[in-house]
């Protein structure tokens, strides 16, 4: 659905950052609807908002009262620039510390909540658990990760997108640089991927897209 909605309004649409393009489409969240509670509720948290930078986004949490610090892995990680040669069997060896080091250094600051989005299905495999583990470890106890998860490969809800806050129940949905999809998520592989983590809650989508958040 929402790759047919891209398609027919790109034509009229302005011209925007290489990163992003078309409009944005309202997209119902049951797990932005829950994260927005606690936000609203809670003053001097701080958020970890990955994908390229929403203006929007940086405005609605610091009009809360939030920190906010940026976090675009995708981009990062597809680069080529962390594959630093093959092993023995001629298989891609990959600098996850460095690509850790780059991308997720805080200076030790420690965090309340991570909108991470589709993050994980994008990523490289060799970074998914390794960047999991790292949150963990750099999130306050009692934080959250809001990740939503494609349940299928194919289709057109597969295409990579940034997520703009809104003040409901709501984020929209913006087309951004064409990565490929490299996994789908069951179940069970989020609550093993998560096997560490203290809370899960899960919300179903209609669109091949379920949402869970992970408590630290």
């Amino acid at each position: 659905m929402l790759g047919r909605w891209f398609e027919k309004k790109q034509e009229n649409a302005p011209a925007q950052n290489p990163a992003l393009s078309g409009p944005r489409v309202p997209r119902h969240s049951g797990g932005w609807a829950a994260v927005r509670k606690r936000l609203e509720a809670e003053q001097g948290l701080r958020i970890i908002d990955v994908g390229y930078t929403s203006p929007s986004n940086i405005n609605y949490l610091t009009e809360l009262g939030q920190s906010v610090f940026l976090a675009d892995l995708v981009p990062d990680a597809c680069n080529g620039n962390w594959v630093k040669g093959e092993d023995e069997e001629g298989k891609p060896v990959w600098d996850v510390q460095g690509f850790l080091d780059q991308t997720l250094n805080f200076s030790g600051r420690m965090f309340d909540v991570v909108l991470l989005w589709t993050t994980l299905d994008y990523l490289p495999e060799p970074l998914v658990a390794p960047v999991v583990a790292h949150l963990h470890t750099s999130m306050n106890l009692g934080g959250q990760v809001l990740a939503f998860c494609h349940t299928r490969t194919k289709g057109e809800e597969t295409v990579f997108c940034r997520f703009h806050l809104t003040r409901g129940d709501d984020v929209e949905v913006q087309l951004a640089q064409p990565f490929p999809i490299q996994r789908a998520f069951t179940n069970r592989s989020i609550e093993k991927l998560f096997s560490g983590w203290s809370g899960h809650r899960q919300f179903l989508a209609k669109d091949s897209v379920s949402e869970v958040i992970m408590t630290r």
